[in-house]
């Protein structure tokens, strides 16, 4: 259903991104972020399904000023591998990856000629947090489960758009008191939690959860179709 394309940043660094179009008229566009697994399967079905309910979706692949190419399972030596890139990003001078992402938010608005929302999971969770907070050009973000988004740090980061943010309660990552403190912190953000785990998004990893999975797609879609179209 997509293509991949290439996008260059304002300082002329150039990422892929997988795009998804819907088949008429755009309605807005979804940028889709990346778990630490890089744009893999799961990732390419997301960006799929938001392009069947009439989005133009674009998922940039947010490792690949530290490596590119990069597609993992589920296995321990995927989220190793991972979690190790993930820190590489991280310690990039700024904005690092965020330059990556609000060219994709550029990309998706002058290709939809509509609104752009944009969504991730886990470590794309708290990427989509931070892009709500510091980018622009977003009408909706919905972080879904972001490690580190729930830290005082980032609690105390304030949104420029709108914010859905779903949160997993058997969540070993994020325990769900950082949760209630984000909330307190965050009261404009609309939150919600599952009875699940981190990653039940996710239909390849054994902490799928499909109910949860289909609840969050529910809200999620209304939240952008009153923000987005």
């Amino acid at each position: 259903m997509g293509q991949l394309i290439a996008i260059t940043a304002a300082d002329g660094s150039t990422c892929s991104a997988y795009l998804a179009e819907p088949a008429g008229q755009p309605r807005g566009a979804v940028v889709v972020l990346q778990e630490i697994f890089g744009v893999n399967s799961h990732i390419r079905a997301v960006a799929d399904g938001y392009a069947a309910e009439g989005y133009l979706a674009l998922a940039p692949a947010t490792f690949d000023r530290v490596k590119s190419g990069v597609e993992l399972g589920y296995t321990d030596a995927d989220m190793q591998a991972g979690f190790a890139l993930k820190l590489a990003v991280e310690a990039l001078p700024a904005p690092g990856v965020l330059a990556d992402i609000q060219a994709a938010i550029d990309e998706a608005a002058r290709r939809s000629g509509g609104k752009v929302g944009i969504v991730g999971y886990c470590w794309g969770g708290l990427l989509t947090w931070r892009s709500a907070c510091e980018l622009q050009g977003l009408a909706a973000a919905v972080p879904y489960y972001g490690g580190g988004m729930t830290t005082p740090d980032e609690a105390a980061r304030r949104p420029q758009c709108p914010v859905l943010a779903h949160f997993a309660e058997q969540d070993h990552w994020i325990p769900m008191d950082t949760v209630e403190a984000f909330r307190a912190a965050q009261p404009s953000v609309e939150l919600h939690s599952y009875d699940a785990h981190h990653g039940f998004n996710c239909d390849q990893r054994g902490a799928s959860h499909p109910p949860s999975a289909a609840l969050a797609r529910e809200r999620t879609l209304a939240f952008f179709a009153r923000h987005l179209g």
